[in-house]
């Protein structure tokens, strides 16, 4: 397969000389824990309504104004602790005005007049409480017990806003397996009168069967999960009135099992604005409703894409305005901001770039501009821009290149800036929004100085269409080109996720680079057509064929690293986890020779077994398209297994059922073909904490052990 291969750049970062210290594996993966990842700012926040930022230095919080930079107050904790003497460290904030200090201990929200050094109140909630959102406007927090909602305040700690007996009724919490940027289940009005809550009935979902083993003896643990092509939830969303006690439903017939998604409340409290998406996905209405009675009120738009339609922000309404607001939509190819009213007014495409919005901050306190993220023309990267709002002019406020992560304060003025990039550890400073000028606050040393640990660089290949590939090598300490070196191609691949960034090891985990010096590898990644930040069409190439474009894009790399003098071709192995993992098997079992070694975690072997909501958006459903998820099922290419493969899965994992590998290994049983399997029990989807460890070694052992 012949492929046209660019270098579009080589950025290289040192992170240590020949003798140096060798990083272990463990410290590597616990490196959080250890000091190894740059250090930052904690407690980091704008004062609402000020110029001053707070962050926390030891036990005390800080004070300064961004404008002269300089301290203006302290709050120590000996100081909270006369007020609060349970307290043992300094809690972690979660509003801060000019007066007044919110935070949560235990189950209770405190807020603290740090003027006067007095309790303002007390918002308690029931202890085992989920789910929780507090609302300094209500002084209250909703949260869920079990399948129901409540809502604790200063008099109350549970009022009860649904009573469902029924298990199958939830309130309260994140729907649709939290798809379509969907991140909590409970959304406060904007004077904190009303509390709208998305509330699904699973009584047609399916009961998936995990076991808890450490029972006696072993029980049963049945979740729901809407597997593709099968029953699926229906969808309702509540407005509870809280000085009335009282909730109404929106009046939507989801009984097609149609999604609600991207609630927004209008400014006035008036009116509730909700994207509604059907099963197949490919079909949006964006629908207004009456708050008091729920009563249907007009569609403001639609939006129809032959592949899929994915509404994944709520609108954000403009300054001082009940009617006119911004709605994020990729309709054009890349994710782009228009500007509606809610009589459904389609105003103006506010921006045209080639580059996908990442979200939307604020605005300047004169209401003129409107502060976003996004890419920028390097998807690789992450920066802010303040667009005016009548002409779509546009200013770039992170000019550093790398990935930002921006705080802004109320009024506009300033952001808090922390980026890094393959040279840059980790830098936090403000920059004033008008005059464009930054400070640095914080500049974190190079945590891996003292380690043996060798360089990242970045490349772009071209695929067989001629589209761009990003992708990143890091090499061991002490490389030497003139000897051959091993390969490990880590790989995901799949919608919503990005591994080549301009970050901090170039978006890697601290394993990679440890493991290539440790073992003499090259680690190899590349982010093929199907991957996040490259716009809609990127993505969308993947639709009804997941693994096709992925594998030709993945084999484009594989192509580039043996044309490399010291890549040893015949000893490249592969790794990835979830989607990565469906990459891996696929890879290892659709061009058999290519790799000796496979490891593959959580992965989906059958598209069928995966969810409703993800899975029907790429692979429509197996109704629908029988072909596609045929050829992509793993387990009709093992008798291909041509080297060694280890398949490792959590024993109840909710995400991607133990049913996937099960399907594999019992095909694998029937075609006569050995392969290995490592279950990790009672781990669901990622294997978390320290045994952590013991997944990388058992990972990067099996292959050391094979790539031979």
């Amino acid at each position: 397969m012949k492929k046209i291969i660019s270098l579009l750049f080589i950025c290289t970062f040192f992170l240590g000389y020949a003798q140096q210290k060798e990083l272990s594996i463990e410290d590597a993966v616990l490196g959080y824990y250890k000091g190894l990842y740059p250090s930052s700012l904690t407690n980091l926040h704008w004062v609402k309504n000020t110029n001053t930022y707070v962050h926390q230095k030891d036990n005390e919080l800080i004070f300064t104004d961004a404008k002269t930079n300089k301290v203006t107050s302290k709050l120590t904790l000996d100081q909270l602790k006369n007020t609060y003497s349970t307290l043992k460290r300094f809690p972690r904030i979660m509003e801060i005005s000019s007066e007044t200090l919110v935070f949560r201990t235990g189950n209770q929200i405190e807020t603290y007049n740090y003027k006067t050094n007095e309790k303002v109140r007390l918002v308690s909630f029931d202890q085992h409480a989920k789910n929780t959102e507090y609302n300094n406007q209500a002084k209250a927090i909703a949260y869920t017990l079990d399948n129901n909602l409540y809502i604790g305040t200063s008099t109350n700690p549970r009022i009860e806003v649904t009573k469902h007996k029924d298990k199958n009724i939830v309130s309260g919490q994140a729907i649709h397996r939290s798809e379509f940027g969907i991140v909590k289940g409970t959304f406060w009005s904007p004077e904190g009168n009303y509390l709208a809550f998305y509330q699904k009935d699973e009584s047609n979902v399916t009961d998936y069967p995990l076991v808890d083993i450490n029972t006696y003896p072993a029980t049963l643990k049945n979740i729901k999960y809407p597997m593709a092509g099968q029953g699926s939830e229906k969808a309702k969303i509540g407005i509870y009135n809280v000085k009335k006690n009282k909730t109404v439903y929106l009046t939507i017939d989801t009984s097609d099992e149609h999604y609600l998604t991207n609630l927004s409340w209008t400014p006035d409290e008036k009116y509730v604005l909700v994207a509604e998406v059907n099963r197949g996905q490919n079909h949006v209405w964006y629908n207004r409703y009456n708050a008091k009675n729920g009563e249907f009120l007009n569609t403001l738009f639609e939006e129809t894409n032959e592949k899929w339609t994915e509404p994944e922000f709520a609108a954000v309404f403009l300054p001082k305005s009940n009617s006119n607001f911004l709605w994020l939509s990729e309709r054009d190819g890349f994710m782009n901001i228009y500007e509606y009213t809610t009589e459904g007014e389609l105003v103006k495409q506010l921006t045209n770039f080639k580059w996908v919005v990442t979200g939307i901050l604020g605005f300047s306190a004169n209401g003129k501009e409107v502060f976003i993220t996004g890419t920028g023309t390097d998807a690789r990267e992450s920066h802010t821009f303040k667009v005016n709002l009548k002409s779509g002019k546009f200013t770039q406020l992170t000019t550093t290149s790398g990935t930002h992560n921006t705080l802004l304060s109320s009024e506009g003025n300033y952001l808090i800036d922390g980026y890094s990039s393959l040279s840059i550890p980790k830098n936090i400073e403000v920059v004033a929004t008008k005059k464009l000028k930054s400070t640095s606050i914080h500049k974190a040393e190079n945590p891996l100085k003292d380690f043996a640990l060798g360089t990242t660089e970045f490349l772009t290949l071209k695929a067989a269409d001629g589209t761009d590939l990003y992708a990143k090598i890091t090499k061991p300490a002490n490389f030497d080109a003139s000897k051959k070196y091993p390969v490990l191609v880590y790989v995901y691949g799949g919608p919503h996720a990005q591994l080549v960034t301009n970050s901090w090891l170039g978006g890697s985990s601290l394993w990679m680079p440890a493991f290539a010096s440790k073992e003499n590898y090259i680690v190899f990644t590349l982010d093929n057509r199907g991957s996040a930040n490259r716009g809609f069409a990127f993505e969308s190439a993947i639709h009804r064929n997941l693994g096709d474009l992925e594998i030709e894009d993945q084999l484009t790399g594989v192509d580039y690293l043996k044309s490399l003098n010291y890549v040893d071709a015949n000893r490249i192995a592969v790794n990835g986890w979830s989607y990565g993992g469906f990459m891996t098997t696929s890879l290892m079992l659709r061009n058999p020779g290519v790799f000796t070694t496979a490891v593959a975690g959580g992965p989906v072997i059958d598209w069928k077994y995966y969810e409703v909501m993800y899975g029907e958006r790429y692979m429509d459903t197996p109704q629908e398209n029988p072909e596609g998820y045929e050829k992509t099922k793993v387990a009709n290419y093992i008798k291909n297994l041509d080297g060694k493969m280890l398949i490792i899965h959590g024993s109840v994992d909710p995400v991607v059922v133990p049913q996937h590998s099960m399907t594999l290994l019992q095909e694998a049983v029937k075609q006569k073909v050995q392969i290995d399997f490592f279950t990790y029990p009672m781990h669901e989807h990622n294997v978390r904490g320290v045994d952590r460890a013991h997944l990388v070694k058992k990972m990067l052992d099996y292959i050391i052990e094979n790539n031979k």
